[in-house]
């Protein structure tokens, strides 16, 4: 017998099945909302769309995303921005490149501000930092001309400073002895010549001064020659006296000690004037010369200004530090600067269209090439090195005022933006109905304080933007124009991404550009 479903349970079923397909479909949605993050938000028409012109094809960005494109309004698929409307570059603004158009009201809000292209004369800096040292041309080292043994040294210690003439060691020396008594000799022996016989009195006189000669050549001064002569006996001592003033740098004997010809026994150092040993890098010796008046500072007297001149810059780069050794003269009257100190040097340089410009106090003197800070106002030699004197142009050290056209073409040095080997400026463009300015790439020289030399790519009196810059770039870069960073325009490559998809970089997915399939993101 079959049974029979009653139409009550029938019903019963039917609606079962309904509720579970609706909360089936509850379920999903709910998921749905919870991977989203949240309610979606609701598509709005972007203000900037309405004015649209006619005829040009709708792409829609994202302003924190450049690279995403799509041909309608919605969310950024990367940080779910609301994508913002830009039009699709015709093919006059192609032709324009770099060029950015907006309103006064845009400008102002900007906060633009430009700057004319201009030819000046402007001043490099460098800063440099070294020590004290010798001047070596201001050493001389106390020796034993004769052998013999030091009976008494006078200056016992080192730092000792002394005057030119000073006694320093008190020597006995047989052969000094002997020397004197030759001279001696020689002395009585043309006494004792008849003058009437010239050969033989010529002979006598050039024996005399060749004794003379032998003991000034041993040390002795005139004077102690004179005093021999007159007291007509050989002295078993002699005194060596300081050729020059200075300090005692260094003592390397003791009384007593026996010496050989050579034999060092002091070593003196003429202080008044020092050298001052500076290092600076490479890229700065485009705008140092022979002659440059340096600026420095010691720490034990802050505050206290010295000066110096560059009197040698070495050939030679030392490839561990990448530097060059500068050698800066420097005066020291009163011996405040001590070797050993450490000092920070400054030096500011004019610089003309050509380079560094010279001191143009110079023009007209005789300087010498050995030793700049001899100037004389007429020819002449030297007084260190009797070298003759050359002109002060011949060395490059003096020139003339530049004119108008040998000063540089300079830009203030917040207009550029600089990016590796590239430089990009943003030029007002003159005539223009709205606030506009195109990008150029320029060729730059040297920084000089608050400014750029400009080498290429500009021309006096033009303005270049010297705030906001970066704004105008920015806004060329969402627009997919040549930018800095992007020159030749189009989609940027690189991807920005932050927030929850910067965890799930597999989860997005770039939208191309209108007319372009949509890639599978697991297709290799």
């Amino acid at each position: 017998m079959t049974d029979t479903i009653h139409p009550t349970w029938s019903n019963a079923r039917r609606i079962a099945r309904k509720a579970g397909t609706i909360l089936l479909v509850a379920t999903a949605l709910v998921v749905g909302y919870l991977l989203r993050g949240g309610p979606a938000v609701p598509t709005k028409t972007h203000p900037d769309a309405m004015s649209q012109p006619a005829g040009v094809a709708e792409i829609w960005t994202c302003s924190m995303h450049p690279q995403i494109r799509q041909p309608k309004p919605g969310l950024c698929p990367i940080c779910h921005m609301e994508l913002v409307p830009v039009h699709a570059p015709t093919v006059a603004t192609q032709k324009a490149e770099r060029r950015l158009s907006v309103s006064t009201e845009a400008a102002r809000l900007m906060e633009i501000e430009t700057s004319p292209v201009e030819r000046r004369t402007v001043a490099a800096e460098v800063d440099m930092v070294g020590k004290i040292a010798f001047d070596e041309t201001k050493l001389a080292v106390i020796t034993a001309r004769v052998p013999g043994r030091l009976e008494r040294l006078y200056v016992d210690y080192m730092g000792i400073a002394v005057n030119k003439g000073d006694h320093l060691v008190e020597l006995y020396s047989p052969e000094l002895i002997a020397a004197q008594a030759e001279l001696l000799g020689a002395i009585q022996a043309r006494r004792e010549v008849r003058e009437g016989d010239q050969i033989v009195v010529s002979s006598a006189d050039a024996t005399v001064q060749a004794s003379r000669e032998k003991l000034r050549l041993w040390g002795l001064t005139d004077a102690q020659i004179a005093e021999i002569e007159s007291r007509g006996k050989a002295s078993d001592r002699i005194t060596i006296y300081a050729p020059i003033g200075g300090v005692v740098i260094d003592k390397q004997a003791v009384e007593g000690a026996y010496v050989e010809t050579g034999t060092p026994i002091y070593t003196i150092a003429d202080l008044s004037e020092v050298w001052v040993e500076l290092e600076t890098y490479e890229s700065d010796l485009g705008v140092l010369r022979f002659g440059q008046k340096v600026e420095f500072t010691t720490v034990s007297q802050p505050g206290r200004m010295f000066v110096g001149t560059v009197a040698f810059i070495n050939p030679v780069l030392d490839e561990a530090t990448r530097t060059v050794k500068v050698r800066v003269n420097a005066a020291n009257p009163e011996g405040r600067l001590k070797p050993g100190m450490f000092v920070k040097a400054h030096l500011r340089v004019e610089l003309g269209a050509q380079g560094p410009l010279a001191d143009a106090s110079l023009a007209g003197k005789w300087i010498c090439p050995m030793h700049p800070d001899v100037v004389k106002p007429a020819a002449g030699s030297c007084d260190k090195c009797g070298m003759a004197l050359v002109t002060a142009e011949s060395l490059g050290l003096a020139t003339s005022r530049p004119s108008p056209d040998d000063k540089p073409l300079v830009i203030p040095a917040s207009a550029p933006l600089v990016t590796g080997k590239r430089a990009v400026v943003y030029v007002e463009v003159g005539g223009a109905e709205t606030p506009t300015y195109e990008g150029r790439e320029i060729e730059l020289g040297r920084r000089a304080g608050d400014f750029y030399i400009v080498l290429g790519g500009l021309r006096e009196g033009q303005k270049v933007v010297t705030r906001g810059a970066f704004k105008i770039d920015s806004a060329l870069q969402i627009q997919a124009q040549p930018s800095m960073m992007n020159p030749q325009g189009g989609p940027s490559g690189a991807v920005h991404q932050h927030g929850p998809a910067a965890q799930q970089p597999s989860s997005v997915q770039v939208s191309p550009a209108p007319g372009q399939p949509q890639e599978s993101p697991h297709h290799h």
